[in-house]
């Protein structure tokens, strides 16, 4: 079988937009050779609906570790929500950019990686919330997918089903932390190849090992 690259990670999660550059870079370096899955894992699927308040402080200083370690860069409209959490509307949820992941893989299966990291973008950066359609619209005109289409299926069951099972899938692969991405070298066999963040160069050495190892048998 073709190796499958599984990155599992969440749109909600700080060190996935970290890691974004990275698995963009490894989907360029590899992507003739095997596949690359993106898996949500459901990070934040409260119960009750939580105020961005009640993570706010440990953001506050998180995002810096994160910028230090990775080079990406949290923009201002995000970080305003993470400092003026008294006058912010945002109740993170982990559900709607997971649904629409699982809708754009359907069409666009070659470009998941891409939407994953506009996504983050997209929340971290751009200070887009992701619980409100709105702020899918300017993804909808990059890859000029229907409008209606979208949110259609974006209010479905069917969906919501697909992205559920991503998140029991995860589990399954006893994902706990993100980013983790694993290879699929048979039907049984899987290798972690991280769990947090790591760098292009430690990837690809990881990547080169496994293949390496694939050759000998």
């Amino acid at each position: 079988m073709t190796p499958t690259i599984y990155y599992c990670y969440d749109a909600y999660c700080g060190w996935c937009y970290g890691f974004s550059p990275v698995i963009k870079q490894l989907a360029e370096l590899y992507g003739d050779r095997m596949a690359f899955e993106v898996l949500s894992g459901g990070m934040i699927l409260p119960e009750k609906p939580r105020h961005i308040s009640a993570v706010a402080g440990y953001i506050s200083e998180a995002y810096k570790i994160v910028e230090e370690t990775t080079g990406v860069q949290f923009g201002p409209d995000y970080l305003w929500h993470i400092f003026n959490p008294d006058q912010s509307d945002w109740y993170p949820n982990s559900e709607k950019p997971a649904i629409a992941l699982c809708i754009f893989k359907e069409y666009f299966p070659e470009r998941q990686v891409e939407f994953a990291a506009d996504l983050q973008y997209a929340l971290h950066f751009e200070g887009r919330d992701l619980c409100d359609n709105a702020s899918y619209s300017h993804l909808l005109e990059k890859y000029n997918f229907d409008e209606k289409d979208f949110f259609d299926r974006l209010a479905s069951e069917e969906y919501k089903e697909k992205a559920y099972y991503e998140f029991a899938l995860c589990k399954q692969l006893q994902v706990n932390g993100y980013p983790s991405v694993l290879i699929q070298v048979s039907e049984t066999k899987f290798f972690l190849l991280s769990r947090g963040y790591s760098d292009l160069n430690a990837m690809v050495q990881r990547i080169e090992a496994v293949l390496a190892d694939l050759n000998k048998n």
